[in-house]
C-alpha cells in the first residue's frame, strides 16, 4: 500500500480545517496554536519542522498520556511518516507507521469524542486519506471521518450561518462528499443542497454541489474539498 503524491502534497491543507472550523465559543487557549505550524511545515516537506511538532506533542503525551488533543496530532504526523515510507518503497516501516497513526488517532477520539480539537484533525486527515486509496481500505477511513464530521455538525449546525465560508463549506462538502462515495445517495443529495443553500453561489462549494447535483456521482478529488485551507477565513 501507499499514499499517493496528491495526498503528501494536501495532507496540510486538510488538516488546516482544524485551526478554521471550530465550534464557536471553543476558547482562546486552543492547543493546535502550539503545534500546528511546525506540524503544517513538515506537511509540506520541512521534516525538521515535522520532528519538532512530533517531539512537542510526544513530550506532552509523556507528562500526560490522557492528552487527546496531543495524541491526536501526534497520531497525524505518524500518519503522514507513514506516506513517506511508501514512497520510499519500505513497506513495512509504512505498516508499522500506519497502524501507530491510526491507532493513536481513534484512541484520541475515544478520550475525547466530543472535542473539535480532536475530531476534526482526524475527520480531516483521514476523509482526505481515503479519496486516494483502494475502495477496500478507504472504506474504513471514511466511516471514521464522516463520523468526526458529523459529531462537529451536531454541534454547529444551530449556528452554521455563523460560521465563516470556509469552515461552513468544508464540514458541509466533507459530510456530503463521503455520502456520495460510500452510496448514500440520498443523504448526500440532503448536504449538497444546503450547501447551495448556506454558502454562496460562486463559492466553489456552491460549484462542486451544483456539479454533484447535475451528476449524482462522486467528485473529482480537487472538487471534493480543501479549497484554500491556508488562506481563507
Amino acid at each position: 500500500m501507499r499514499l499517493t503524491n496528491h495526498l503528501l502534497l494536501t495532507f496540510a491543507a486538510t488538516v488546516a480545517l482544524s485551526t478554521m472550523a471550530l465550534p464557536m465559543g471553543y476558547g482562546a487557549e486552543r492547543f493546535d496554536h502550539l503545534v500546528r505550524n511546525d506540524f503544517f511545515a513538515g506537511f509540506q516537506g520541512d521534516q525538521a519542522a515535522l520532528n519538532r511538532g512530533l517531539e512537542k506533542t510526544a513530550a506532552i503525551l509523556a507528562q500526560n498520556p490522557q492528552h487527546a488533543e496531543a495524541m491526536v496530532w501526534h497520531g497525524t504526523g505518524l500518519f503522514y511518516q507513514s506516506g513517506q515510507a511508501f514512497r520510499t518503497g519500505d513497506q513495512a516501516k509504512g505498516m508499522e507507521l500506519y497502524g501507530k497513526g491510526i491507532g493513536m488517532m481513534k484512541q484520541a477520539v475515544a478520550l475525547d469524542p466530543r472535542n473539535p480539537g480532536v475530531r476534526i484533525p482526524r475527520g480531516s486527515v483521514l476523509l482526505s486519506a481515503a479519496r486516494s486509496m483502494p475502495p477496500q481500505m478507504a472504506e474504513a477511513l471514511r466511516a471514521d471521518g464522516l463520523s468526526d464530521f458529523l459529531t462537529i455538525y451536531d454541534q454547529q449546525k444551530g449556528n452554521l450561518a455563523e460560521l465563516g465560508e470556509h469552515p461552513r463549506g468544508e464540514l458541509l462538502l466533507g459530510i456530503a462528499d463521503s455520502y456520495s462515495r460510500m452510496g448514500e445517495t440520498q443523504k448526500a443529495e440532503e448536504f449538497f443542497l444546503m450547501i447551495q443553500k448556506l454558502l454562496p453561489e460562486k463559492s466553489p462549494y456552491a460549484k462542486s454541489a451544483a456539479l454533484w447535483l447535475e451528476k449524482k456521482e462522486p467528485l473529482p478529488a480537487r472538487q471534493a474539498g480543501c479549497f484554500g485551507c491556508h488562506t481563507a477565513k
